[in-house]
């Protein structure tokens, strides 16, 4: 075993010697050698070398010695990097056989900041000769953006071309960031800086993507609103159910649309639920339908019921003859027949509340007069128990009263609604400007 390990101890300097002979001979000269060699050519050699240094920068600590061809390079370079092409610089001239470099990176803190300090300089030099072209160029820029923001600002063709305020803003917003981009490519030519064009237009492309996905509903929103102003499914004061809200329409927002509930409250709807949401709107068509059900008694004639119903109603001056009322049987109960109304009014001139309300009490007076109306319902209660001869124990409703006549129609006007429609009119008017909504605009 010991013999094994001495062995194995001898062997690695072998092993390592193509490593380091190809480490030594990567940098050096290649070639067939001459066989004449004197002094003269060695000195012909190093003054050569040394010609070249003094013309470069960074190799005045170096010295060069050359003997039968071999040149010998000793001192101290900036960085390994100089040394490096230290190396390859003397390998090309004619008459090298070979290099030793003992060339090493200086520590010498006053010779290391010295290129610094003398590249600041230039630079400062270089940056106030080129401050006269960067001047112009930075007023060429401020110009072609005033230009833009000029032609953005005013009224026409924006005004023209968009449906509603917001489109125009778009449109103006457009022409501003042309006449942005164009003025920077503009100055960026004249200093002939046109390569950094495609960084900028790069990093701001990853910078807008990283905050598209931060504030991605807002994005939603903003393009909900573009498709909404120019769709338009409602005008202002339309009545509309959203999302199971109910109210009257305020404006539409670059945000959110704004309705104005029956209680006075202001409903704030976010554009994108609006564009994805089922929209009802009630004042689409001036003609709209109200229905309520009343019951009559189980032995009474139906079709006779269902006539007087009928009259009833056609005899209601806010009642519309077209569409007609309709009457019809919904089902049979235990104590009663119920029957279902409809009858179709002019929601602009009659409130379908009020309208409702005067249906059903007209039409439920007309039933007790013809003694049609449903009777109460009524329990027999017996007792199994008790001893025979006692009397049963019912209980029931008491006799109904005779129906009176019943008060004449009430007026249904459309008093509240109109009142609504004034607050939004106010409100409209005082920030008109934020309003997407245009009331000649064709709705879908």
């Amino acid at each position: 075993m010991r013999i094994l390990a001495l062995l194995f101890c001898l062997a690695l300097p072998f092993a390592a010697l193509p490593q380091a002979v190809t480490a030594q001979t990567s940098d050096q000269p290649t070639g067939t050698i001459a066989i004449q060699d004197d002094a003269a050519s060695d000195a012909a050699i190093a003054n050569r070398i040394r010609d070249i240094l003094r013309e470069l920068e960074g190799f005045e600590d170096v010295s060069v010695t050359v003997s039968s061809g071999i040149v010998t390079l000793r001192g101290s370079t900036l960085d390994m990097t100089a040394a490096t092409r230290l190396s390859e610089l003397v390998g090309r001239v004619e008459g090298v056989v070979a290099i030793k470099n003992e060339v090493f990176e200086t520590t010498d803190v006053a010779r290391r900041l010295n290129p610094a300090v003398e590249r600041f300089k230039a630079r400062g030099y270089q940056f106030l000769a080129f401050l006269p072209l960067a001047l112009i160029a930075l007023a060429v820029f401020f110009a072609v953006v005033f230009l833009g923001f000029f032609i953005a600002r005013r009224k026409q063709p924006w005004d023209r071309l968009s449906p509603n305020a917001f489109i125009a803003d778009i449109y103006r917003q457009i022409v501003r960031l042309f006449f942005i981009i164009g003025g920077l490519v503009i100055a960026l030519d004249i200093v002939g800086a046109t390569a950094l064009l495609s960084g900028i237009l790069g990093a701001a492309g990853i910078v807008g993507l990283a905050i598209g996905f931060a504030v991605r509903d807002t994005v939603e929103n903003f393009i909900a609103s573009i498709m909404l102003s120019i769709r338009q499914p409602f005008r202002p004061n339309d009545t509309v159910e959203i999302e199971g809200d109910t109210g009257k329409v305020i404006r539409l927002t670059s945000r959110a649309t704004i309705l104005l509930s029956f209680d006075g409250n202001h409903i704030r709807i976010p554009n994108a639920t609006v564009f994805k949401s089922r929209i009802v709107n009630y004042s689409r068509n001036a003609e709209r339908r109200f229905t309520f059900a009343l019951s009559v008694a189980p032995d009474a004639d139906l079709d006779q019921a269902r006539h007087l119903a009928l009259d009833t109603l056609n005899a209601l001056p806010f009642v519309l003859d077209s569409p007609e009322v309709s009457v019809w049987i919904e089902s049979v109960d235990d104590f009663w027949v119920t029957l279902n109304m409809a009858a179709w009014i002019d929601q602009n001139d009659t409130s379908i509340v009020l309208a409702r309300s005067e249906a059903i009490r007209l039409t439920q007076a007309a039933f007790d007069a013809a003694g049609m109306a449903a009777p109460f319902p009524s329990y027999r209660i017996e007792n199994l128990s008790a001893l025979a001869g006692k009397a049963d124990v019912s209980t029931a409703a008491p006799p109904r009263q005779d129906a009176s006549a019943p008060a004449p129609v009430q007026d249904v006007e459309a008093t509240a609604e109109k009142e609504l429609e004034k607050i939004v009119d106010q409100e409209r008017a005082e920030l008109s400007r934020r309003d997407l909504l245009n009331v000649n605009a064709t709705t879908e």
